[in-house]
């Protein structure tokens, strides 16, 4: 059987020792491969508007508070430059506003730094595979203030039945795995599905599908 490939994990954090230490998390051993990482935002931009497609990042862990541009600033030249990367916000701040406009703009989860070790990892896992990781603590929030204010579609949505049970699943909370269980499916099947079912509701993250299937009544 072949190995899944190693996910390639960029990092954003002007912290220089916390910088150092998601470095050291991003191993083979773990299924991640060595991770760039820089100190402001400006200087990943550039580097990643220079990258081959093939060298561009599957995760993105983003600090809020950089020197320069705010990492809150940059989630839409990083989706315009790789559409295809998902990003996962790694701050130290519970503020629901910011929070609210990092989900908004369309980073796919939002973990506090006292997260752990292996609930980072882990959290890199799930945002590659198509979810959004969310500490604890930030998610029931999210998603009741994505609901308050996400707007109506302006036209109705039409979702296929298996579109339909996966959004079902997701407003349950289940994991990627969870839901590749299931639906009995392989959880990069899932990956596919969850992405074109993003796509065709407008939202780049687990908690706005979620916040767009409550408003709409799509479940």
């Amino acid at each position: 059987m072949k190995p899944e490939p190693l996910i390639q994990t960029w990092i954003v954090e002007d912290h220089d020792t916390f910088r150092r230490s998601l470095q050291r998390l991003c191993t083979p051993e773990r299924g991640l491969a060595a991770a760039p990482a820089f100190a402001n935002a400006e200087t990943m931009l550039a580097v990643l508007k220079a990258a081959a497609d093939s060298q561009k990042p599957d995760v993105l862990l983003l600090d809020v508070g950089l020197p320069g541009r705010s990492g809150l600033e940059i989630i839409g030249d990083v989706h315009r430059l790789a559409p295809d990367c998902r990003i996962v916000i790694l701050t130290v701040f519970e503020d629901e506003e910011k929070i609210g406009h990092a989900i908004g703009a369309g980073a796919s989860g939002y973990l506090i730094k006292t997260s752990p070790a292996e609930t980072i990892v882990a959290s890199i896992h799930e945002a590659a595979h198509g979810g959004s990781p969310m500490s604890p603590k930030v998610a029931a929030s999210v998603v009741k203030m994505l609901a308050k204010l996400t707007q109506p579609a302006s036209q109705p949505v039409s979702l296929s039945p298996r579109e339909h049970a996966l959004l079902k699943l997701l407003v349950e909370g289940l994991t990627a795995k969870e839901i590749s269980e299931r639906m009995q499916v392989s959880i990069h099947t899932t990956s596919t599905h969850t992405r074109n079912l993003f796509t065709k509701l407008d939202v780049h993250s687990r908690a706005a599908a979620v916040a767009r299937a409550l408003k709409d009544r799509l479940v």
